[in-house]
């Protein structure tokens, strides 16, 4: 077996696989650092063959598996070892969810974020480290860390734990990368859905509860203005971007903010989904602070999502020259939406069937 050039971190996650299939596909030698063991090395393998994947240059390390909050990674020896050769890691570790508490997303998203970049600093080989970040995060030009303790606080309170840790994991990764001598590229993706000629799904947070409640008629009335901006990005052009990423950049640092700017606002985001469902999209919007005040057993909404329901929009241009420079360009956005949609219902109906039946 060849040894690894490319060490994806968060291989089993959402993006991960299409990262790690979109680089099997291309000939890399890819390694995949897992949590859980070989039962999720065995998941990923099926996965990867269900999609035509051939994993023989797959090499998953699972002797005591990867903790990504843990300094030097928690490799073992035998594993570490494997991973000489790596020139490009990955990192898409991290924790997608409302409601933790700041101790836990600060040891996913700041500590999971710091860790690789200094463990990645000791490759004898490194050629970039690809930290994967997020689009409402990242827009300070002067970052700052550690960050003051004040300044921290101010911002667990204003944005709740998950974007706040998000926000300080960018600022970590971008003020150490340069002192540790790491080639650095962040990307930060907008909300990523579904394949775009499948729509394939996989993952249930970000816009999709949104998607559910609609096709069950449950969403009387939309959150935001007529001009929020939720834009979207689908998984195997962002995947494909990731792949591209190290042999395109060349500054120190290098940030792209990979999104569809054809996304249409938020309310007609939702008319396009519910066409594709065959269902009534609701026709209100209720301002935000309205909405906030409500019971989120009422809206259904946590509230750490209301920073989301923004009108900002996002310089796409650094990500649009690199999706140029590889031959690649957004799908139309509508039918995204649409093939995204249907397939996240009928995936959510099929595993809910399952679960009746078990």
């Amino acid at each position: 077996m060849p040894r690894p050039t490319d060490l994806v971190l968060g291989a089993t996650g959402f993006l991960g696989r299409w990262l790690v299939l979109e680089l099997l596909d291309r000939g890399h030698a890819v390694a995949a650092g897992l949590r859980g063991g070989p039962a999720r090395a065995a998941e990923l393998r099926r996965w990867l063959a269900e999609h035509g994947a051939d994993d023989a240059r797959l090499t998953a390390l699972t002797c005591v598996g990867i903790d990504t909050a843990r300094p030097g990674l928690g490799l073992s020896d035998e594993d570490a070892q494997a991973l000489t050769e790596v020139r490009d890691v990955h990192n898409l570790a991290a924790r997608y969810a409302f409601g933790l508490s700041r101790a836990e997303a600060e040891a996913a998203n700041v500590d999971g974020a710091v860790h690789p970049l200094r463990w990645a600093a000791g490759l004898p080989r490194l050629r970039r480290l690809v930290h994967v970040s997020g689009y409402r995060v990242g827009r300070t030009a002067t970052p700052v860390h550690p960050m003051p303790r004040e300044a921290a606080d101010r911002l667990y309170r204003t944005l709740g734990a998950y974007e706040a840790s998000k926000t300080e994991g960018d600022a970590a990764v971008r003020t150490l990368a340069p002192r540790l001598g790491v080639p650095l590229t962040v990307v930060n993706p907008g909300v990523v859905i579904g394949h775009s000629r499948t729509g394939e799904a996989g993952q249930y947070i970000g816009l999709a509860p949104l998607v559910e409640r609609l096709a069950a008629g449950r969403l009387p009335a939309l959150a935001g203005s007529r001009r929020t901006f939720v834009p979207v990005v689908a998984v195997d052009h962002l995947a494909a971007l990731l792949a591209a990423a190290p042999g395109h950049d060349t500054a120190p640092v290098q940030l792209h903010t990979v999104l569809d700017p054809a996304t249409p606002p938020l309310p007609e985001l939702v008319a396009v989904v519910a066409r594709a469902l065959g269902v009534r999209a609701p026709r209100s919007v209720l301002p935000a602070g309205l909405v906030r005040r409500l019971p989120q057993a009422l809206t259904g909404l946590d509230r750490e999502s209301f920073t989301f329901l923004s009108e900002d929009r996002y310089d796409t241009a650094s990500a649009e020259r690199l999706a140029a420079s590889a031959g690649l360009s957004h799908p139309p956005v509508e039918e995204l939406l649409g093939r995204w949609a249907v397939r996240l219902v009928a995936e959510r109906a099929a595993a809910q069937a399952s679960a009746t039946r078990g």
